[in-house]
Formats: structure tokens, sequence, C-alpha cells
């Protein structure tokens, strides 16, 4: 991949996960749904230190699942279900 263009998508990753950790904020859920989906975006940023390109992916698919409405099960603060 061109420098210029790790760059664009740098930039277009980073303003899409600033719009994902903002829609998570706002969704009317339990907290342990809004902890899971909070790990999974905090997990894709981590994954874009490494290989931007996956993270790309990923954050793709986790805003569809959020688009229609597929969200992890409700989990307690200590983990249980």
């Amino acid at each position: 991949m061109e420098r210029d263009e790790q760059l664009k998508l740098y930039g277009v990753v980073a303003d899409r996960l600033k719009d994902a950790h903002a829609r998570v904020r706002t969704l009317q859920v339990p907290e342990g749904v809004r902890m899971a989906l909070t790990r999974k975006l905090l997990v894709i940023t981590a994954a874009a230190k490494h290989d931007l390109a996956d993270a790309a992916r990923r954050l793709e698919w986790f805003m569809e699942d959020l688009d229609e409405g597929r969200y992890p099960e409700d989990v307690h603060a200590d983990g249980s279900p």
C-alpha cells in the first residue's frame, strides 16, 4: 500500500472509529451490552496499529451489525451471563 493511500485510510478509519464510539455511547441498551460493544471497538483500534486494512474490514462489519441491531448478549459487570 502506498504511503499516501495508507495515510488516507488511517484518517478514514480514525473518523469511523470516532463515529462508532459516539453511536455506542448513545445506544439505549443495557450497560453490559454497551461494555461488550466498547470492548469490540477497542480490539479494532488495537488491530489498526498492526493491520490497518483488516481493522477497516472489522470496523465495517461492526457498523453493519449496529445498523442491523445485532448486539452481543447482555452480560453482568462481573462477566457472568
